[in-house]
């Protein structure tokens, strides 16, 4: 059988000029503001970076300030004892000159009061720095979120791109030649050759498509699992004739239309099948495409007479970078627990030491890992108050300081003695709402991200090792068990003393002065997962809990999170590698609250250790090391991308940072 050269025509339905432009604009527009976001995050990393260089120096002088601050404290007493004895022999002896220990002494105290300023004012520069490194931080977050988010947008783009693509509509005009059989009627040659012809302009149709995609060079290797097909919309003969040599030549114009297995989109772009699953089903690992030869007036799939041989398809492996491991043994233990120290003294200008470090004048409250401390409260012409205390749980040292009797020098002025009134405040015995807790096994995992996809604070991955199985909430605190805790102690959160929460506007977290863990922004009920609470706010909450039990409860580190969360599984998410639709509450996952609110704790399935939403509803505080300035919150949200709700995602917070996507869940000590 001998083919004639091919005349064709594309229409301008078939190159679909308008459509295809607008959906590589929109691609090309996303893949724009996803690189300058980009940049915009590698600015933003580089100035952090300055700026905890920064604040390491501001640390560093601190110190040297501190160091400081002994020396001259011990010039001081030193040129007072010198004073003083001077002032003892003056009484039998009014000779005697005291003006040079007068003014040795008058300097010590101006150089002892000028370094507390200087200490005062480093302090108060550190702390300004650090409130810039958390906004920064906040910043990055939201450019993470944002690219994240992006990259879904322009993942849902591409799969648009390539559906219109596949189902262009256009015009061939074809000639084909066939030899009569010597068996057959002239009807019948005519409608054969006609068929083949019909059929070649479907299988040329076909090829037009795929050599004219946008990512061609993607889709093109898996051209057998697109079930590509072609529904021929109208075809007429242009012209036909027989030839003396038993020949029939027609020539054919066709007009069609691409059709393609939606669901199977996915597949083609190697993209999470969640952005096809409105498609219909995905397709599944392995399928073996068929080329029937067969085909209707309405719809035709190509076939090639010339190509007989059935194309077997390979499985296809996904090889992941083996990530770089090192082992750690994790001791657990609650002495990275911190707590509230509030120390207090009957004078004022006085300056507090814990462990020899100044730390200022009184009132202070300072927060410090359980342990033993030793405390020395000073004033001059006052005897030292001096304690070695054991803080397990938050206190408060009300310190007397008593006026020396020996010292002749001026006298230094009564303090005004100030009350704090306390207010009494009944005690509520709530009906306690059990949060059932589930106890995780002792084992040894993989830390931090095991796929290559994760960002750059989960690597390296390191093996740890929980040598204690723990109990662990089983589902996130909620609002009418945070309520008990208020209604019991009068507790108020940060977010209740004027400056609010934190909520996502336009892509942009905006302070909201009246949202707080009642009024978050949204519609909640009783069985939400709390928020708008910071790190502090959920350590007194366990405080509270753990009085009320009889029995410990604290947040859980990052270890104890991560290993509950994964739950003996190496993937993504609890279930494998794709976050699919409806399976988590996390922006763009397809549930009723995505990108809405909160979803009621508990409404999505549980993991392997009866874990509820570890991944997305909201963000968890975990317990901070003591040598850690931020926080750390796990498993993503409601209106974080489905990348960020990932088992080893985490980003760095404020322990003062409140928004309406973090919360907690607590661990109970054995």
């Amino acid at each position: 059988m001998r083919i004639a050269p091919l005349s064709l025509f594309v229409s301008a339905a078939l190159l679909s000029v308008s459509v295809w432009a607008q959906d590589t604009a929109t691609v090309t527009a996303i893949e724009s503001e996803r690189s300058e976001k980009q940049a915009e995050l590698d600015r933003y990393t580089q100035i952090l970076d300055k700026h905890v260089a920064e604040e390491a120096r501001l640390q560093a002088q601190l110190e040297l300030l501190r160091q400081n601050s002994s020396e001259l404290d011990k010039e001081k007493n030193q040129a007072l004892d010198a004073m003083n004895d001077l002032y003892r022999r003056l009484i039998d002896d009014p000779s005697i000159d005291i003006s040079s220990a007068q003014l040795r002494y008058q300097q010590s105290v101006s150089d002892h009061k000028s370094n507390k300023e200087d200490i005062a004012m480093q302090l108060a520069a550190i702390a300004s720095h650090r409130k810039d490194i958390e906004q920064i931080r906040v910043s990055k977050h939201t450019l993470v979120n944002t690219i994240a988010s992006l990259r879904d947008q322009l993942s849902t783009a591409r799969v648009e791109r390539l559906r219109n693509e596949f189902t262009r509509e256009g015009t061939l005009e074809v000639e084909h030649t066939i030899n009569c059989k010597r068996t057959e009627t002239l009807a019948a040659c005519e409608q054969r050759g006609q068929q083949l012809g019909l059929q070649k302009a479907t299988k040329r149709f076909i090829d037009q498509i795929f050599a004219n995609l946008t990512e061609q060079r993607i889709v093109e290797p898996k051209r057998h699992m697109a079930g590509a097909q072609v529904q021929v919309v109208s075809s007429h003969v242009v012209g036909s004739a027989f030839s003396g040599q038993g020949n029939y030549s027609v020539n054919l114009s066709v007009t069609m239309r691409g059709d393609v297995n939606n669901s199977r989109l996915c597949g083609l772009l190697s993209l999470d099948n969640r952005f096809c699953s409105e498609y219909g089903t995905p397709l599944a690992v392995g399928y073996q495409a068929s080329y029937p030869t067969t085909f209707s007036d309405s719809q035709l799939t190509f076939n090639d007479d010339v190509e007989s041989a059935e194309r077997s398809v390979p499985s296809i492996t996904t090889l992941q970078p083996k990530p770089e491991i090192k082992s750690q043994v994790l001791q657990q233990s609650p002495k990275d627990r911190q707590v509230d120290l509030t120390l207090r003294s009957n004078v004022y200008d006085d300056e507090v030491f814990i462990d020899g470090v100044s730390y200022g004048s009184t009132k202070l409250v300072v927060s410090v890992p359980l342990g033993s401390y030793d405390i020395e409260i000073r004033k001059l012409g006052y005897e030292s108050y001096k304690a070695k205390i054991d803080v397990r749980r938050a206190r408060t040292i009300n310190a007397k300081l008593i006026k020396k009797p020996e010292s002749i020098a001026a006298p230094t002025p009564k303090s005004e003695q100030q009350s704090t009134p306390i207010a009494t405040k009944q005690k509520v015995t709530p009906n306690l709402v059990e949060n059932k807790v589930v106890i995780i096994p002792a084992g040894t995992f993989q830390m931090g991200d095991l796929t290559g996809n994760g960002l750059a604070n989960e690597r390296p991955v390191v093996e740890k090792v929980l040598s204690h199985s723990y109990a662990m909430q089983s589902k996130e605190v909620t609002v009418a068990e945070f309520r008990q805790f208020i209604l019991s102690t009068g507790y108020q959160t940060e977010a209740e003393k004027g400056a609010g929460c934190a909520h996502y506007k336009n892509g942009e977290p905006i302070w909201e002065s009246e949202y707080n863990w009642d009024k978050p922004g949204f519609e909640q009920a009783d069985n939400f997962p709390v928020v708008c609470v910071t790190y502090e706010d959920a350590k007194a909450y366990a405080n509270w809990l753990s009085g009320e039990k009889g029995i410990q409860y604290r947040l859980p580190n990052e270890v104890e999170w991560e290993y509950a969360a994964r739950a003996g599984t190496s993937s993504e998410y609890p279930w494998g590698n794709e976050i699919g639709r409806g399976l988590a509450n996390c922006g763009w996952c397809g549930s009723d609250w995505s990108n809405k609110s909160p979803a009621p704790v508990g409404e999505f399935s549980p993991n392997n250790y009866g874990l509820y939403d570890t991944v997305g509803n909201v963000w968890e505080w975990t317990q901070k090391r003591a040598s850690q300035e931020d926080v750390t919150v796990r498993g993503g949200a409601w209106n974080f991308a489905p990348s960020l709700a990932r088992v080893s995602t985490r980003l760095a917070l404020a322990p003062d940072f409140r928004a309406n996507y973090i919360g907690f869940r607590l661990v109970r000590e054995r």
